[in-house]
């Protein structure tokens, strides 16, 4: 049995994408970002926009420094997604173009 959902890792790293894709902000934002990092002279373009995917879901937290089981959850199901794959994704998507 495999654990994928919708072709991505899981349900997490599909849902996040999701979101990044459909809100105009967010799709701009790292189209741009993926941009720069393309045309840029940055060794590994996938890492580094792997590690800056991760510290904004980190940052935009709304639970952050609250003690909750809902906290716990979050925290789980945010450790859980694949931020490689969402940054490969969408550099693939921006070298398509």
């Amino acid at each position: 049995m495999t654990d994928k959902y919708n072709g991505w890792t899981n349900y997490e790293t599909w849902n996040i994408k999701l979101w990044i894709d459909n809100e105009e902000y967010t799709s701009d934002l790292w189209t741009v970002r993926a941009r720069e990092l393309l045309e840029g002279e940055e060794e590994n373009p996938v890492y580094t926009l792997h590690n800056e995917l991760k510290e904004w879901v980190d940052d935009n937290n709304p639970l952050i420094g609250s003690a909750s089981m809902y906290t716990d959850m979050l925290n789980g199901a945010i450790s859980s997604i694949n931020f490689y794959e969402i940054a490969a994704a969408i550099l693939e998507n921006i070298q398509e173009d």
